[in-house]
C-alpha cells in the first residue's frame, strides 16, 4: 500500500504519524513534508511543490501511488483531485468545485443558506462603497472576513469603526472582495467530519485557540493550540450538529452536481443557551485540531480514508475513540504572525514520553544535520492523558525540554476547560 501526503506541515506530520499505525502498513511519501516525518517507518519526502499538480500526477502514477491524502487547502483549491481523477488516481480531498466551501467565503454563505444552516448575518461587499454602507447596517465589534484563502488569517474583529475601516482597507488594497458579519458570542468548536459524497460522519469535536496571545488576545493566527474532547459537547449537540450543519450542507453540494469527498471542518459558535451557528467551513483537515483529533482515533484512519475516497463509508456509522484527552501547543517564532527570523537551530530531547508527540511544523534540516526554524508555527507538542489537566501538564512539562532562541508559545492552552469545564449545549 502506497500513499502520497501533500503538505508540509504540523497537520501532514500528525496525518502520516497516524496512517504509519494502520496494519496495512503503508509506505509514505511525503510533498515535501519536514525533517519530523523523516522519523516515520517506511516514510519517504520527495522535493515536488505541493502546487505543482502535474509533477504530483506524474510522481503518483510512475510510483503507483493507491491513495493520495491532500493536507493544505492551496492544491485542492487549485484543483489537484480534479488533475489526479483524470489519470484515474485515488484522491482523499474534495474537487475545485467543492474546495469553494473554503476558497470562497460568499460560496460558503451561499450553501449555508440553501441549506437552511445557521449562520450569522452578513452582507457581502466588492467596493469601499458597499462596505461604508454596510458597516452602518452593523454593530461593533465588526467581523470582516476576507473573500479567499488566507492561511488562518484573513479575519478581523474590529471593536470600533476606525479598525473595521482599516480592515477594509487592507483587504480592497489586495483586490480582495469582503464579508462583514455580525458579531456572535459563545464558545468556539471544531468539528471535522469524513465525507464519502453522500454522508458525513463527524469525529470527535475539539477546540483551537486562533488569538496569539494569552486571555485570547492579539492577531488572530492559524493556530496557537488544540484540545480535545470539549467538555460542553454532549450526543444531543453533536446530533444537532449532524442534522443541522453536516448532512444538509452535504445534501447542498450533492444537489449542486458536487460530489464531495474529504473533511469537511465546520467551524461552530455555541451560544450559551446551546444555539449553534456555522462561522466558517474548511474542507481539509484543521491544524492544530488534527494533531488532537487523530492521536485519539481508535480506528484505523487508512481504512477509513480509502473507504470516503472510494465513495462508501457504509462500514462506518460512527468513529471509535479513546476514552482519554489530548492537547497540543504550538511553539511559535517570535513575531508570528508578522514577521520572524528563520535559521534558528533548534535542540530537541532525545527521548520523549510515550503518550507525547513533537509535530514538527515550520522546521527545516541544514546540511550539517542541524534542525533550525523555517516558519511561523515551528512545532506542535501533543500529549494524552486520562483527564485533560494530565495531558495539560504532560504537554508543558514536555515544552521545556524543546530549545530554540525565539520560541514563543501561549501559557493557557486549554486552561479554563482543564478546570472548569463549561456547561452550554
Amino acid at each position: 500500500m502506497k500513499v502520497l501526503i501533500i503538505g508540509s506541515g504540523g497537520r501532514e506530520h500528525a496525518i502520516g504519524w497516524k496512517l504509519a499505525q494502520s496494519p496495512l502498513t503503508p509506505d509514505l511519501y511525503f510533498a515535501p513534508g519536514n525533517p519530523g516525518v523523516e522519523n516515520i517507518p517506511n516514510s519517504q519526502r520527495l522535493e515536488i511543490d505541493p502546487l505543482d499538480l502535474d509533477g504530483l500526477a506524474l510522481f503518483a502514477t510512475r510510483e503507483g501511488i493507491d491513495l493520495t491524502v491532500v493536507g493544505p487547502e492551496a492544491p485542492l483549491a487549485n484543483g489537484i483531485t480534479d488533475r489526479f481523477q483524470q489519470d484515474g488516481l485515488l484522491v482523499f480531498g474534495p474537487n475545485k468545485a467543492g474546495a469553494e466551501l473554503e476558497a470562497s467565503k460568499v460560496f460558503a454563505k451561499e450553501v449555508m443558506t440553501d441549506a437552511n444552516v445557521p449562520t450569522a448575518g452578513y452582507a457581502y461587499c466588492e467596493t469601499k462603497a458597499e462596505a461604508d454602507k454596510a458597516l452602518k447596517e452593523f454593530k461593533p465589534p465588526f467581523v470582516i472576513k476576507e473573500d479567499g484563502l488566507a492561511a488562518g488569517k484573513g479575519v478581523t474583529i474590529a471593536p470600533d469603526e476606525v479598525t473595521a475601516i482599516a480592515a477594509l482597507e487592507a483587504a480592497f488594497a489586495k483586490d480582495q472582495p469582503v464579508i462583514i458579519e455580525e458579531f456572535l458570542v459563545g464558545e468556539e468548536l471544531s468539528v471535522l467530519a469524513i465525507c464519502d459524497g453522500q454522508k458525513a460522519v463527524p469525529m470527535i469535536g475539539s477546540q483551537d485557540f486562533k488569538k496569539r496571545f494569552e486571555n485570547n488576545e492579539g492577531p488572530n493566527t492559524g493556530g496557537m493550540g488544540a484540545y480535545a474532547p470539549v467538555p460542553f459537547v454532549t450526543p444531543p449537540l453533536m446530533a444537532q450538529i449532524q442534522d443541522k450543519v453536516l448532512a444538509p450542507t452535504l445534501n447542498t453540494l450533492k444537489a449542486r452536481g458536487i460530489d464531495f469527498r474529504g473533511v469537511m471542518y465546520a467551524g461552530l459558535m455555541i451560544a450559551p443557551d446551546g444555539t449553534l451557528n456555522v462561522l466558517e467551513y474548511n474542507c481539509r483537515f484543521g491544524d492544530p485540531e488534527t494533531q488532537v483529533v487523530l492521536p485519539l482515533l481508535a480506528d484505523d484512519l487508512l481504512e477509513v480514508l480509502l473507504a470516503a475516497a472510494k465513495g462508501d463509508l457504509s462500514k462506518y456509522p460512527s468513529f471509535q475513540f479513546k476514552n482519554q484527552a489530548a492537547m497540543t501547543v504550538v511553539l511559535a517564532s517570535k513575531g508570528y504572525p508578522g514577521d520572524y527570523p528563520k535559521g534558528i537551530p533548534i535542540t530537541l530531547p532525545q527521548n520523549t514520553p510515550e503518550d507525547v508527540t513533537i509535530f514538527h511544523a515550520g522546521t527545516k534540516k541544514q546540511p550539517d544535520q542541524q534542525i533550525v526554524t523555517h516558519g511561523g508555527r515551528v512545532m506542535n507538542v501533543t500529549a494524552l492523558g486520562n483527564t485533560l489537566e494530565e495531558a495539560r501538564q504532560k504537554t508543558y512539562t514536555a515544552i521545556e525540554s524543546i530549545q530554540f532562541e525565539t520560541k514563543v508559545f501561549r501559557t493557557d492552552i486549554a486552561e479554563v476547560a482543564a478546570k472548569a469545564p463549561a456547561t452550554v449545549g
